[in-house]
């Protein structure tokens, strides 16, 4: 059965609070909002004004992990003095998920390459996720969207390190390349599971670097903006955006479609679609 995603190429706080508004999904209890903070250096990142109206409506907490790699983000004090310098706390209360209270681990035992995902601990403490990902693309990933954000965005550092390792942490930047994009989809499905359905999804297409938000030097944008998109599936919501790019005649298009292509990135979404996690089939509703 085909997913909804809603889409707007109108990209402001008012229009992501109402695209929210059109998945018809009330998150219960406390929610935890997985955002990207941005390293140090990044241009690229979405400033948190941009999702304030959204994350104010659902009274949610703006949660984090600890990065694998040496960098303005590997440890929590640095990691808060960087949500500090990016204004996130000026908004919204802010949770460092594997800050001290070590890794929660979730099962996955139909996982194609990884049996086990280790996320930050603090993430009992919620009922409900709202992932806020801004689509874009990504050195190791190919492109980075939902699916990365409940991934490696939601795994503590160690489980970072066992993701990009396929299992094997000591091979964070060499294992199979194939084996990291797989258990990435089978870290995402874990997590999706966690939290039964309660969870919604909106990704942001603009500021599309090849590069992710974690590099401190990334490329400027190669694309014009696209738009927001919302879904309570997130296997459709990243192929409506990988789709978006393919369709687009932008020219620097060419360029992020070598990035994803090079990197075998639509492989992600395809595995999840076998694990379950949503369906690549959707039907996109435009509400400009």
């Amino acid at each position: 059965m085909s997913a909804k995603v809603f889409f707007s190429k109108e990209i402001t706080p008012e229009r992501i609070f109402e695209i929210y508004g059109r998945l018809g999904k009330e998150l219960p209890g406390k929610v935890a909002v997985k955002v990207h903070s941005g390293e140090i250096g990044n241009q690229n990142f979405l400033r948190p004004e941009l999702w304030k109206k959204t994350v104010d409506a659902v009274n949610g907490t703006v949660v984090e992990c600890n990065t694998a790699y040496e960098g303005s983000r590997d440890t929590t004090e640095k990691h808060m003095k960087t949500i500090s310098e990016h204004g996130w706390d000026r908004y919204f209360n802010v949770e460092i998920l594997d800050s001290g209270s070590g890794d929660l681990v979730l099962d996955i035992p139909d996982g194609k390459i990884i049996k086990k995902n280790y996320v930050g601990a603090g993430i009992g403490k919620y009922d409900s996720m709202l992932v806020l990902s801004h689509f874009k693309g990504h050195p190791m990933g190919g492109y980075g969207g939902a699916l990365k954000q409940l991934s490696i965005g939601v795994a503590s550092a160690f489980g970072k390190k066992y993701i990009h390792g396929a299992g094997v942490p000591e091979d964070l930047w060499t294992a199979d390349h194939d084996s990291f994009l797989l258990s990435m989809a089978d870290a995402a499905a874990s997590v999706v599971r966690y939290f039964k359905g309660n969870a919604a999804y909106i990704n942001v297409m603009m500021n599309m670097s090849v590069d992710c938000d974690c590099c401190a030097v990334a490329e400027d944008p190669c694309m014009a903006d696209i738009g927001v998109l919302a879904s309570l599936d997130p296997v459709a919501l990243d192929r409506a955006c990988l789709d978006l790019v393919y369709a687009s005649r932008d020219p620097g298009r060419d360029h992020l479609v070598e990035r994803i292509e090079s990197r075998n990135g639509c492989l992600t979404v395809d595995a999840a679609q076998a694990l379950g996690v949503g369906s690549k089939e959707y039907e996109l509703v435009c509400i400009d």
